[in-house]
């Protein structure tokens, strides 16, 4: 089913963009919330699993995908990128939806379940948590902040399969969807990310400041679903943090992919079947 592309306008007039999946008005709509070097295309394969079941929406936050760019990078702090979430529900009438974040995603699905408790039903953290490991955040910065303007789309597929944590689940044709996911032909016909490189020092880089203490926010997630989606071999999410996730929320559901790093693309068939049984438990 092809989306349609629906554009929002933010507070200070900046574009932000859409894709949205129709789906019954009687069950809860899936909200998809991107990495903050992914954008709304990564929904693709949720919205096939949910076609007809449930209505999916995902965003690109401001810098990325189809959304406008900020002339001020300031503009790409994680805090004004998550009011233009909650900006976005409310415009869009995404109440009490099952929110599906993967790492920056996730995070903003923190926030939000503390700043409005009933716009959110149920959770998919896709590898991320409260603890953020610093060499892995330092991986993402540094991935986040650099365009490869690749004269090809090969050339930038081998540049960015040499340098993306480890992926088995993912075949040849696997990898060249995710980065054609990724990367976009500019007008000057090289491939260049999908987003706004000078996003890496504002949304997770030293200019973001130090991440604070989530365990309180992740807390608030503990009387809701929850379904965890782990990358074994994830830099940002360590095994300890993910046992004391389970502690601190016992009900909360675990689907590991062995030898996978930061972030599954939640098209492995370990994370898609395990997302779905979730949905399909949920009103």
């Amino acid at each position: 089913m092809t989306p349609r592309r629906v554009t929002l306008s933010a507070r200070d007039g900046l574009a932000v963009s859409a894709l949205e999946w129709p789906g019954p008005a009687d069950r809860a709509p899936v909200l998809v919330l991107s990495g903050i070097c992914r954008t709304a295309l990564d929904a693709v394969t949720i919205a096939a699993h949910q076609a007809g079941k449930r209505r999916v929406v995902a965003l690109d936050y401001i810098g990325h995908g189809e959304s406008a760019r900020a002339t001020d990078p300031a503009r790409y702090r994680p805090e004004v990128l998550i009011r233009d979430v909650m900006d976005a529900m409310a415009a869009l009438h995404l109440h009490g939806v099952v929110v599906v974040g993967t790492s920056f995603g996730g995070l903003a699905a923190m926030a939000i379940s503390v700043m409005r408790p009933a716009a959110i039903a149920a959770v998919v953290l896709n590898d991320i948590g409260p603890r953020i490991e610093p060499v892995g955040r330092e991986a993402v910065v540094d991935f986040i902040g650099t365009d490869p303007a690749c004269a090809t789309f090969n050339e930038a597929l081998a540049w960015f399969r040499a340098r993306h944590p480890p992926m088995p689940l993912l075949d040849d044709a696997g990898w060249r969807d995710f980065a054609a996911r990724t990367y976009a032909q500019g007008e000057d016909a090289h491939w260049h990310p999908r987003w706004d490189i000078r996003i890496a020092q504002q949304a997770v880089g030293d200019a973001a400041g130090p991440p604070p203490d989530l365990w309180p926010f992740f807390g608030a997630l503990a009387t809701r679903p929850l379904l965890l989606v782990w990358g074994e071999e994830s830099r940002l999410l360590s095994g300890a943090t993910v046992a004391q996730m389970q502690r601190e929320a016992p009900a909360m559901r675990l689907a590991v992919l062995p030898g996978t790093g930061h972030a599954p693309t939640l098209g492995e068939a370990p994370a898609a079947t395990a997302i779905e049984a979730f949905l399909d438990g949920l009103p």
